[in-house]
């Protein structure tokens, strides 16, 4: 049995989703760079589109900031999970989570997502979107390890909310001037004071 031709709406659907992520891959790469004084039109260059491209596909350069900012988020959290998944204790556990995150470029972009929604309030619900992720995945990830590890875990979803909102607290004093090294420090120390 021989297949026939791919329909031309299957390509077309390919290359649109093919566009739009070249399109945030572009835009991460600006962003952290420049934060939002990056241009449409330098990033439509580096993603090899057109500048109309990035309007048809995100609205507006806020929403591509916020939807590249929600998507870098939950890259530097599967990263964290992973360097957390490789240790042996409840504690460093935690320190390899904050290693992963404090000083994050995707954490910053992150914060700004969240300050740029107080003025575009129909983008929050992204950022609610990547909030619930962040909760559900590190609820997920810390009850497997401690499930395997056989530690006696507090309650995973509060440890995930706990630990996230702490991290951007964390995230906005980095503006300040701390060194990366103090302000996870000060996590874990945090941290730990809730636990206890």
């Amino acid at each position: 049995m021989t297949s026939g031709p791919t329909p031309l709406r299957k390509i077309v659907g390919e290359t649109g989703k093919s566009t739009h992520s070249r399109l945030l891959d572009a835009a991460t790469a600006r962003f952290k760079a420049q934060g939002m004084g990056a241009s449409l039109a330098e990033i439509a260059r580096d993603a090899g589109a057109y500048p109309n491209q990035v309007t048809h596909h995100f609205g507006s350069k806020e929403a591509l900031f916020v939807e590249a900012a929600c998507r870098e988020m939950l890259y530097v959290a599967r990263e964290a999970e992973i360097a957390a998944a490789a240790v042996n204790t409840d504690e460093s556990y935690t320190e390899a989570l904050i290693r992963a995150v404090v000083g994050a470029p995707g954490l910053s972009l992150f914060i700004e997502a969240l300050a740029l929604t107080r003025r575009r309030a129909d983008l929050a619900p992204q950022v609610q979107r990547t909030f619930e992720r962040l909760h559900a995945e590190g609820d997920r990830a810390y009850s497997a390890t401690a499930q395997s590890q056989g530690w006696k875990a507090p309650d995973a979803a509060v440890s995930a909310r706990r630990f996230w909102t702490v991290a951007l607290g964390i995230g906005l004093r980095a503006a300040s001037g701390e060194t990366t090294e103090a302000l996870r420090a000060e996590m874990l120390l945090l941290l730990r004071r809730e636990t206890r």
